[in-house]
C-alpha cells in the first residue's frame, strides 16, 4: 500500500514526530482563534458569543481533520506538500472573513470553508488508494462535509435566528458525521495525534497572551500590570491542568490502547470531541482578559464577566468529560470548581474586574495544589517514571 500511495504523491506516516509543516499549518490557526475573541469583543452580546463559538467550532472541525490526515500520511512529502500550502490559503480567507462571518463576507467565508475542506478530502483518498475501510470513512465524512458546506452557504443568504440555527445544525451534522457512520477504518499515530492537539492547547493559551496585550492597547498603570500578572497567572494555572499530568496519560493510554475501532473510537471522542470545549473555554477566558485589562476598575457586564468565570468552568468541565472518556470516573474538586465558577458569575458583576480576576485566581490555583497534594508519589511516578497512573491520579 505504501508504493501505491508514493505513487499518486503520498507517503503514510512513519514516525511520531510532528513535522515543521504541521506546525507552519497551525500558524494559521493562531490568527483564526485570533478572529472569534475578535468577534466576540466586537459584539458584546450573547447572540456575539453564540457566534463566536459557533465559527470555533466549525474551525475547530476543520483543523480536527487534519490533524487526522497527517498521522496517516507525511504532509511534507509529493504533492501532499502543495497541497497543505492551498489548505493553508484557504484557512487564512476563512480566518479574515471571521469578523464578518455573519454578515458581508458570509458567502465567502462558506465558499472559503468550502476550498480547506476538500483539500482535507481529496488528500485523504489520496492517501488510501489500497484501503477499502479507510476510504469507505473518507467517504462518509466528505458527505458530512457536503451537508455542512451547503448548509453555511445556505445561511450566507439569511441573518438573524435562522442564519445561527442553520449555523449550528451544519456543525452539529458535521461533526455527528464520524459517530454514525463507523470508526473501524480510521488510521493514526497515537503519539503523533496527542502532541497535535497538546500543541494546540497551548496555542489556544497563546491567545489568552495576546489578549492580554490587546486590552492594554499600550496603556499601562497599576492596575494594568497587576492584572496583567493575574492574567499570565490565570493562563499558566489553565497551562499546569492540561499538562501537569493530563496530556501524559491521555497519551500513554491512547498508545496503550487496542489499534483500530478502540483506539480510534478514544481518539475521536477524548481529542477530536471534548478538546473543543477545552479550547472554548480557553478563548472565552482570553475575552474576559481582555475586558478586564481593558476596564480593570470597572464592573465587568454580564458577557465578558460569563467569559472570564464561565469559560473558565467550560474548560474545567472539558477535563471531568476528558476523564470519564478515558476511566470513567469524575474528577470532583474540578466539577466542584465549575459549579462554583458557574454560580459566582452574578456576583461577578457586581465586583470590579480585578477582583474577578483575583478571586479566579485563588480559585483555581488551590485547587491545583490539593491535586498536588493528593496525587502525591503517583503523580511523581507519572511524571518521572513513565508509570501507568491509578484512575485517582489521572
Amino acid at each position: 500500500m505504501e508504493a501505491s500511495s508514493e505513487s499518486r504523491g503520498a507517503r503514510l506516516r512513519e514516525d511520531e514526530r510532528v513535522t515543521p509543516l504541521e506546525l507552519f499549518f497551525d500558524l494559521v490557526f493562531v490568527l483564526a482563534i485570533t478572529q472569534c475573541t475578535a468577534l466576540m469583543s466586537h459584539h458584546p452580546s450573547w447572540s456575539g458569543m453564540a457566534q463566536g463559538l459557533l465559527v470555533l467550532g466549525m474551525l475547530w472541525w476543520a483543523w480536527v481533520g487534519y490533524a487526522w490526515l497527517t498521522s496517516v500520511i507525511d504532509p511534507e512529502e509529493g504533492a501532499v506538500r502543495l497541497v497543505m500550502f492551498a489548505a493553508m490559503a484557504g484557512l487564512l480567507i476563512v480566518s479574515l472573513c471571521v469578523p464578518e462571518s455573519f454578515g458581508n463576507l458570509a458567502l465567502l467565508f462558506a465558499l472559503a470553508y468550502g476550498v480547506v475542506r476538500t483539500a482535507h478530502i481529496a488528500l485523504f483518498m489520496l492517501a488510501s488508494p489500497d484501503d477499502d475501510a479507510l476510504r469507505h470513512s473518507v467517504l462518509g465524512l466528505a458527505a458530512s462535509t457536503v451537508i455542512a458546506v451547503g448548509l453555511l452557504l445556505a445561511a450566507s443568504a439569511l441573518d438573524s435566528l435562522a442564519q445561527g440555527a442553520l449555523w449550528a445544525l451544519a456543525l452539529l451534522l458535521d461533526m455527528g458525521g464520524p459517530y454514525f457512520f463507523g470508526s473501524e477504518g480510521w488510521k493514526l499515530v497515537p503519539g503523533h495525534f496527542s502532541e497535535r492537539h497538546g500543541l494546540i492547547v497551548i496555542i489556544a493559551l497563546g491567545e489568552s497572551i495576546v489578549a492580554i496585550g490587546v486590552g492594554a492597547s499600550g496603556e499601562m498603570s497599576a492596575g494594568i500590570v497587576v492584572a496583567a500578572v493575574l492574567g499570565v497567572a490565570l493562563t499558566a494555572a489553565m497551562w499546569w491542568t492540561y499538562f501537569d499530568i493530563v496530556a501524559l496519560v491521555s497519551a500513554r493510554r491512547l498508545a496503550n490502547s487496542a489499534e483500530g475501532r478502540e483506539r480510534n473510537e478514544m481518539a475521536r471522542d477524548s481529542y477530536s470531541y471534548l478538546h473543543l470545549p477545552m479550547v472554548a473555554g480557553i478563548v472565552l477566558v482570553a475575552l474576559g482578559l481582555k475586558t478586564t485589562i481593558g476596564h480593570v476598575d470597572a464592573h465587568l457586564h454580564a458577557v465578558p464577566a460569563f467569559a472570564l468565570l464561565g469559560g473558565l468552568a467550560i474548560y474545567l468541565l472539558g477535563h471531568v468529560a476528558f476523564r470519564y472518556r478515558h476511566v470513567h470516573t469524575i474528577n470532583r474538586q474540578r466539577l466542584l470548581l465549575a459549579i462554583v465558577l458557574f454560580f459566582l458569575v452574578p456576583v461577578a458583576i457586581e465586583l470590579p474586574a480585578l477582583a474577578t480576576l483575583a478571586i479566579a485566581n485563588i480559585l483555581i490555583w488551590a485547587m491545583i495544589a490539593y491535586e498536588t497534594r493528593i496525587y502525591g508519589d503517583a503523580r511523581h511516578r507519572v511524571r518521572h517514571q513513565g508509570a501507568e497512573p491509578s484512575a485517582e491520579a489521572s
